[in-house]
């Protein structure tokens, strides 16, 4: 998009008098996503993609074709910020188990909006400690936890439920829920493993040691952080939601019973 002109995008929302968030309110109630402001206005200056859903919703909320919407992204995929950036948005390669955690634990103590946590194999005792540290530290940190299937270890488990403890994902502070569990079903979508901040992201990777292994990953800055806190809001709001205790005890009696 040139510098200076105004998106078809966002040009049909002023012309319809309408801000950020009453937009993001209506195209999430078409959609079931979780749109923010902060993610529209991307949308809205080329910044970042508008996935089909989201397109499809934005088509429907503002009635307008999606040539006039869309016109200023369309084509320009490969010269989104992203892009540009390319490899630069990897803060460090981790190689390292050691390394790995100790980054995982810093994106967890540098959240302070957003904490989204993917996959249902954690088992690291000071990794699930950070979590359950800022959890009870920072009381409007909003928290996004997406299993793919039950937990899958005793200690995720035991984790699990006390966050639960901590928090009820059932209560708002200041209107705003700031518990979110979720459990993505069916048993065969794809799982993904990632924790995300507002300010930066861990995704582990293969080993580069052995096939035993889970001792490597990335470190990425905070505009990939932000697609990622996305993607884990959006996984949440599909997963199958987990609000209470006895839900998670009868998912893991369940579990158990299956196994044997």
């Amino acid at each position: 998009m040139v510098v200076g002109t105004v998106s078809g995008l966002k040009r049909v929302r002023l012309d319809l008098n309408l801000t950020q968030e009453e937009v993001c309110t209506r195209l999430n109630a078409i959609t079931g996503g979780a749109a923010t402001p902060t993610l529209l206005s991307a949308w809205e200056s080329g910044r970042k993609r508008t996935g089909l859903r989201n397109r499809r919703g934005l088509c429907e909320l503002y009635d307008e074709d999606t040539r006039l919407l869309f016109a200023h992204r369309d084509g320009l995929e490969a010269t989104t910020s992203l892009a540009r950036r390319g490899t630069a948005n990897v803060e460090r390669l981790l190689t390292r188990h050691v390394d790995l955690v100790a980054a995982m634990v810093e994106v967890v103590r540098g959240a302070e909006k957003y904490l989204v946590v993917m996959g249902s194999r954690s088992r690291e005792p000071g990794y699930l400690a950070a979590i359950e540290r800022v959890i009870a530290e920072v009381p409007d940190l909003v928290h996004y936890r997406v299993l793919y299937g039950p937990p899958r270890r005793g200690e995720l488990d035991a984790h699990v439920a006390r966050l639960l403890q901590l928090r009820d994902p059932m209560s708002r502070r200041n209107g705003v829920q700031t518990l979110h569990i979720g459990m993505v079903e069916p048993r065969s979508a794809l799982e993904r493993n990632f924790v995300a901040s507002e300010r930066a992201a861990v995704v582990p990777l293969p080993s580069f040691h052995g096939a035993d292994g889970f001792d490597c990953g990335v470190l990425l800055g905070a505009e990939v952080a932000a697609g990622l806190v996305q993607h884990g809001r959006e996984a949440c709001a599909s997963a199958r939601p987990i609000h209470t205790a006895q839900a998670l005890r009868r998912l893991s009696e369940a579990t158990r019973e299956g196994e044997t």
